[in-house]
C-alpha cells in the first residue's frame, strides 16, 4: 500500500526540477546543481554526509533519464553529459527497474535476533523447541547462530517476553515472485525473468534505491515539436489522484502541452464488450472458468510463474490499448501517451504498437507542478457520453468484473481477487482442479489501480476520490 515518506518526495522534487528545467531550457547545464541545491550544507544529511547524499541524488538522476547505473565509468561522467544524450537520443534503457547501488544500503539479510528484552528465563522455550539448535544462552541471554538458524520464526512465537524480533529486507518481503535478492556486495539485483513489474519492491525500499525507467524528456520533446500531434488517455484511476471533477482533471491534463485528451475509459467499454463476448463462448464451449486479463502484472505473473492458468486467460485487450486504438484512428499519425498509476503498463506498452510512451501519476504531477497548473481551478471540458460508470470503475477493485456482470447479467459466477500473494497465487492455480467462480477479475495491486505503485494519492484519499467521481 502506498503511504507518503521522504524517498518517495526525494524522486517527486528531482522529477519536478527536471521538467522545470526542461521548460526553462537550460536542461544540461541546470541539472548539475540539483544535487547541490536538493543537499545543501546547511541541511542536514540522511546519510553520513552531504557528498554521499549528493552523489546518491546524482545516481537516481542517471536513473530517472534512463540509463543503466551500473559501470565504474559513469563515476567519472558528468550529469550534464548524460543530460544532453537524454534530449539527443530516445529512452531505449533495457530495463524498467534498476537498482541504484549508492543508495541501495545493503540492508542485512533477512534473520531473527535477540533484543535485550529477554530475561533469560528458565523456561528457555526458544532453545527448547529451535528445530535446529541454533538458540544458546551466553551470560544469561539467548543468542540466535544465524549459521544454524533456518528461519522458520518458532523462537519468536513461544518467546514469552517478545524478545525475538525478524527484520526482514523490505524490497524482498513484499516481492511476490522473489524476483528480487542480495548480491555479493549486499545490494540488490532484479532478476527481470522473474519479474512482473508490480512495482512493490520499488514501494518498499525505504531508501528509494529502487528506480523506475523514466520518459519525462521524450514526451516533453513531443510536446513541444509543432511538427507532432500528442494524444493524452489518462487511466480512469486519474479521478482518484486530484480533488477535482473528472472534467476538470482532463482539461488539466491538456493545459500542460496535450492537443486532446482520450479517456481510457472510453477502451474500457470495449473491453467490457469484447470480454463479456469471451465469457459466453468460453463457457458454452465448457472451459470452466475465464480470468481478467486487463492487468499486466497478473499476465506477467501468469506467463513466467503459472504458465498452467494460460488457457484461463481472457484474450482481450486491456483497456489501454483499446483506447490507443480509438486515438490513432481519430488523430491518424498523433502520438500517444498513456498516462496511469501501474509500472507494468511500461512493460505491456513495448509489446504493443498504439503506445508511444507511459507517463506515470508522480510524473503527471511533476508537469503540473512545473506549468503551475492548478487542478481545482481549471474550467472542466465535457465528458464522453460514451462512458458509462462501469468503465470508470475499472479503478477499483471489482469494478471489471462489476462492469461484466452489467453486461452479461447475472448468469455467471463471479469473483474478484486482490493482490498477488502466496494465499492468493494458490487460489488461483488450484482453479485448474476446482473453479470458485466462472469469472476471475484479477487485480495485482491491492485495492486495484487506484493503489498503484506509481499513484500519487495514498490509497485512503484515492479511493474516497473515485467513488465521487464514479457517482
Amino acid at each position: 500500500m502506498l503511504y507518503d515518506n521522504f524517498a518517495m518526495l526525494t524522486k517527486r522534487e528531482m522529477l519536478i526540477r527536471l521538467v522545470k528545467l526542461l521548460k526553462e531550457n537550460n536542461f544540461t547545464k541546470g541539472i548539475t546543481y540539483i544535487p547541490i541545491e536538493m543537499r545543501p550544507r546547511n541541511k542536514r544529511s540522511v546519510s553520513c554526509c552531504v557528498h554521499k547524499d549528493r552523489y546518491i541524488i546524482k545516481h537516481k538522476l542517471i536513473s530517472v533519464l534512463g540509463f543503466e547505473v551500473t559501470g565504474e565509468d559513469i563515476y567519472l561522467v558528468d550529469l550534464e553529459v548524460f543530460a544532453q544524450r537524454a534530449l539527443e537520443h530516445k529512452n531505449m534503457k533495457e530495463n524498467i527497474l534498476t537498482v541504484v547501488h549508492e543508495a541501495c544500503s545493503a540492508c542485512m539479510q533477512s534473520q531473527y535476533f535477540v533484543t535485550n528484552m529477554c530475561r533469560g528465563c528458565e523456561g528457555r522455550p526458544c532453545m527448547m523447541n529451535c528445530p535446529k539448535g541454533a538458540v544458546s544462552f551466553k551470560g544469561g541471554k539467548a543468542t540466535i547462530s544465524q549459521e544454524d538458524c533456518v528461519s522458520c520464526g518458532l523462537c519468536q512465537k513461544v518467546c514469552p517476553y517478545h524478545a525475538i524480533v525478524y527484520t526482514p529486507v523490505p524490497c524482498e518481503e513484499v516481492c511476490p515472485v522473489k524476483a528480487i535478492t542480495k548480491k555479493e556486495d549486499g545490494t540488490e539485483h532484479i532478476d527481470k525473468d522473474k519479474c512482473i513489474y508490480c512495482g512493490k519492491c520499488m514501494q518498499a525500499c525505504p531508501y528509494g534505491a529502487i528506480m523506475e525507467r523514466c520518459k519525462v524528456v521524450d514526451i516533453f520533446k513531443s510536446l513541444n515539436n509543432p511538427e507532432k500531434k500528442v494524444i493524452a488517455i489518462p487511466a480512469p484511476s486519474i479521478y482518484g489522484q486530484f480533488d477535482a471533477s473528472p472534467g476538470q482533471i482532463l482539461s488539466a491534463i491538456k493545459q500542460i502541452g496535450f492537443d486532446e485528451v482520450v479517456e481510457v475509459a472510453l477502451g474500457a467499454e470495449d473491453t467490457s464488450r469484447f470480454e463479456s463476448e469471451e465469457l459466453e463462448e468460453r463457457i458454452k464451449e465448457g472451459q470452466p472458468f475465464m480470468t481478467t486479463s486487463c492487468c499486466p502484472a497478473y499476465v506477467g505473473w501468469v506467463n513466467k510463474h503459472a504458465q498452467q492458468l494460460q488457457p484461463f486467460v481472457s484474450h482481450t485487450y486491456s483497456p489501454m490499448v483499446y483506447a490507443a486504438k480509438r486515438a490513432k484512428e481519430l488523430y491518424p499519425g498523433a502520438e500517444v501517451v498513456f498516462i496511469g498509476p501501474c509500472l507494468a503498463k511500461r512493460y505491456e506498452a513495448e509489446s504493443v504498437q498504439e503506445v508511444d510512451y507511459i507517463m506515470s501519476f508522480e510524473e503527471l504531477g511533476a508537469f503540473m507542478v512545473a506549468y503551475g497548473v492548478d487542478v481545482a481551478s481549471c474550467e472542466a471540458m465535457p465528458l464522453n457520453a460514451e462512458v458509462s460508470k462501469f468503465s470508470r470503475g475499472y479503478a477499483q477493485a471489482g469494478g471489471v468484473r462489476a462492469a461484466i456482470v452489467n453486461a452479461v447479467g447475472n448468469g455467471y459466477t463471479t469473483l474478484s481477487v486482490e493482490g498477488l500473494d502466496r494465499k492468493n497465487q494458490n487460489l488461483l492455480k488450484n482453479m485448474i482442479k476446482k473453479p470458485d467462480a466462472q469469472f476471475v477479475e484479477v487485480m495485482a495491486c491491492e485495492g486495484g489501480c487506484v493503489n498503484g505503485p506509481c499513484s500519487l494519492a495514498p490509497y485512503s484519499l484515492s479511493k474516497r476520490l473515485i467513488k465521487k467521481a464514479i457517482q
